[in-house]
């Protein structure tokens, strides 16, 4: 860390002291950031090796050089006998697995998200602008210690629900719209990830239960299978099925457009249901993570199937977070609502009061 100085102090407040920071991290050697180059210089000489983190993540690409590549250089130009290797493999390894510590605050963050949801379930009705549902999620976030939102929150009605990373959240929400709410906030450096589809009249017409109730279905049976041993590609493949058979259950598809291989590509139920089954969460929403690894006991994923129908302006998604145990997924979202009946019920207790 940095050393305050009375400037600092003036105008960011007091700062960590050296023993404040053995205190708190049980780490007993702390250094000034100041002091690196001196230390570095020392130590170096001692190792072969030199390990680099780097951005290796496969869904972010920039022109722009980060910090971490800037001094990759800087190093290389000055000890340019070392073997230089890649941190990046080995860090995302070791974040795959969450501890019991780091379990507890993602399961803060989803408690977190559950008291946000409940509080739009309180509030939303008819007319209302979508902004003013996220200005809900996030002075819960506030008041419940969370930093903020974990990612740009999804307040999607109506067609906007079909656009997988509608951020805009500025139409109004209007009687006989299904409201897609994505968000998730941030504890303690960690994320939660939330998906729900509600009516925003608090009643789901019968098509719009059906829709929800075959991708809940889907749901259901993708969280089951998340346990160690497990493949991305197995999950991937049993959701296109699951949600194949869904789509000529609610006359979107015929019997025949069901495939045998669910490896070809542009496969019929590709038009309702774009995205993955699951992702990895941790410090990131979309954590760092090898994908082509088996899950394995502490790993924690979303389960998120959706059908998105433009026509009728019907997208409905479902998303909880899950922990990978050795004696079965955990669902760290399990009291937060998600039955059609659960849903509207809370909904009409609001109207009542």
């Amino acid at each position: 860390m940095n050393k305050a100085d009375e400037k600092m102090v003036t105008w960011e407040g007091p700062t960590y002291s050296k023993e404040d920071c053995r205190h708190i991290s049980g780490v007993r050697k702390v250094l000034w950031l100041s002091d690196i180059e001196g230390v570095l210089q020392q130590m170096i000489y001692q190792t072969k090796r030199i390990y680099i983190n780097g951005n290796e993540n496969d869904r972010f690409s920039t022109e722009i050089k980060s910090r971490d590549q800037r001094y990759y250089e800087l190093l290389l130009e000055k000890y340019p006998f070392h073997k230089y290797h890649r941190a990046q493999p080995i860090l995302r390894r070791l974040r795959m697995i969450k501890s019991g510590g780091e379990i507890e605050v993602m399961h803060k963050a989803c408690q977190i998200a559950a008291k946000a949801f409940h509080k739009v379930l309180q509030n939303i009705e008819p007319g209302q602008p979508e902004y003013a549902v996220e200005g809900d999620i996030i002075s819960t976030f506030i008041k419940e210690g969370a930093s903020g939102h974990a990612y740009a929150p999804i307040v999607a009605s109506g067609a906007s629900a079909c656009v997988l990373h509608y951020i805009d959240n500025d139409k109004i929400c209007s009687d006989g719209d299904m409201l897609l709410l994505d968000f998730g906030c941030e504890y303690g450096y960690y994320a939660s990830d939330l998906t729900r589809s509600i009516p925003v009249n608090g009643q789901y017409s019968s098509r719009q239960r059906r829709v929800y109730e075959a991708v809940l279905s889907v749901f259901k049976e993708m969280r089951e299978m998340m346990v160690p041993g497990t493949t991305f590609e197995e999950l991937n493949h049993a959701a296109s099925k699951l949600i194949s058979h869904a789509l000529v259950d609610l006359d979107l598809m015929g019997s025949e457009q069901v495939p045998d291989d669910f490896t070809k590509p542009n496969l019929p139920h590709r038009r309702y249901f774009m995205h993955g089954i699951c992702h990895h969460i941790g410090m990131d929403v979309h954590d760092l993570s090898d994908r082509n690894i088996p899950l394995q006991s502490g790993m924690v994923l979303t389960c998120e199937p959706g059908i998105y129908i433009r026509e009728e302006d019907i997208g409905i998604r479902i998303e909880n977070n899950i922990l990978v145990t050795d004696d079965g997924p955990v669902d760290l979202m399990k009291e937060i609502p998600i039955e059609c009946d659960e849903i509207e019920s809370l909904m009409h207790e609001r109207a009542v009061l």
